[in-house]
């Protein structure tokens, strides 16, 4: 069972990174550089974000008490334990806390785009908050990705 528990371990972290990767790096970019309509891209890739906020809210969850089960009050003591939280956190921040926000201001703009209204300066202000933490937590998974080679 111990085995099982590892593998799913190991599943989550790949997941999670490799989603955060593929959805913030490739796939997002992608769509505004494809798409003509940036409303719509912009809605497809708020979709995504979210997807990915969920997944990794499950898989973070998990490798925290799958942590915790097997090295009890040691697991504090671990640099992966401390990643995951702080990447947890890192969601929790930029889902309930900054995309609302951004939703916000995105229907404020409506039906304009929102890079063409009242509120872009608000919005340009928000939304590179939120690619900055994006960007720390991508970091943080790195740094997961490696020590699970070790």
């Amino acid at each position: 069972m111990r085995k099982l528990a590892d593998h799913l371990g190991l599943v989550a972290v790949t997941l999670w990174v490799g989603g955060l990767w593929a959805i913030g790096y490739v796939v997002a970019p992608t769509l505004f550089a494809s798409l003509e309509n940036k409303i719509l891209a912009g809605m497809l890739a708020g979709k995504l974000f979210t997807i990915i906020a969920y997944v990794g809210l499950v898989c973070g969850s998990y490798l925290l008490l799958l942590r915790l089960s097997r090295f009890g009050f040691g697991a504090f003591r671990q640099s992966a334990f401390w990643l995951v939280l702080a990447m947890l956190l890192l969601t929790v921040a930029g889902h309930f806390g900054i995309q609302p926000v951004i939703e916000t201001l995105k229907a404020q703009a409506f039906p304009k785009e929102v890079m063409r209204s009242v509120v872009r300066d608000r919005f340009a202000t928000w939304h590179g908050i939120a690619s900055g933490l994006y960007l720390v937590q991508s970091l943080l998974g790195l740094g997961l990705v490696l020590k699970q080679g070790k």
